[in-house]
């Protein structure tokens, strides 16, 4: 009886060690799991004010501050979720404030956010949509984890005026499985080249796709905050937040060259 015993004990060990190998990997795979990578795309041409830049900024540090943003990133389906900030202007200007970032709690979150609050903010001309999708497909290659989705949020208050097709480089990411998802901002009223009255429905037919793509237009500056914060928590958990995601009014036509047409003039972007 007592051997039995012994063999059964000896048999237990030889397939917890068998298997350990499998378990070990298993565990470390769940370590680098994340629900989403999100690549925040932030636009600093000249066409955006200093303190349209400031709300803008201000906008993610309190999304990212906020109760709300911490507990999308709670219900997810693994609770964490790995974040960059890059700022981009012309073809040739990308700059990452923030680095890939882990935030799986709140203290996290509000690390990412002091992190955007010590660095300032740049001021470039041109507006390069495609370089920034571009940058942020070559980001979204290098998180080290695997997400379960990956998404590239794009701001932005202009038309694509510099580098390649937007329509290409949107395509390219989405096939990929990228998701773009748009910012428009809206605030005034166009002025010369480089401006355009219906931008929402140009990130709608130009720069946003990939599954469950949308854009949160901000029209006011007092939109900003909560914009920003609707836009993060649906990134994040795909939670509804109707009230302020918003249907574009596709009555007007819009042309996807509208400013690639004059990329090769000097414009105020």
């Amino acid at each position: 009886m007592g051997f039995r015993r012994l063999s059964t004990v000896a048999a237990l060990v030889a397939a917890l060690m068998a298997a350990s190998p499998w378990l070990s990997a298993s565990a470390a795979r769940a370590e680098t799991e994340v629900d989403v990578a999100l690549v925040l795309a932030v636009d600093v041409s000249r066409s955006m004010d200093p303190d349209e830049q400031e709300l803008q900024r201000q906008g993610f540090i309190e999304a990212f501050r906020s109760p709300q943003v911490h507990d999308a990133i709670r219900n997810g389906m693994l609770g964490r979720i790995i974040v960059t900030y890059f700022e981009w202007s012309g073809v040739e200007y990308q700059h990452v404030i923030v680095p890939w970032t882990v935030i799986d709690g709140p203290e996290a979150a509000v690390r990412f956010a002091a992190s955007l609050h010590d660095n300032p903010i740049g001021r470039l001309r041109r507006t390069s949509i495609s370089g920034a999708i571009d940058f942020g497909a070559k980001l979204l290659e290098q998180t080290g984890v695997e997400p379960i989705r990956r998404v590239i949020d794009i701001s932005g208050d202009g038309p694509n005026s510099s580098g390649r097709s937007v329509v290409a480089a949107r395509d390219e990411a989405v096939a990929k499985g990228i998701t773009i998802n748009g910012l428009p901002i809206m605030l005034k009223r166009p002025t010369g080249f480089g401006d355009m009255e219906n931008l929402d429905l140009y990130y709608k037919t130009c720069v946003i796709g990939g599954e469950g793509a949308f854009l949160v237009p901000v029209q006011e500056r007092h939109q900003f905050a909560d914009a920003i914060r609707t836009k993060i928590i649906r990134e994040i958990a795909a939670l509804p937040a109707p009230s302020l995601i918003q249907k574009v009014q596709a009555e007007p036509p819009v042309s996807c060259q509208e400013g690639e047409r004059g990329m090769y003039r000097w414009d105020r972007n």
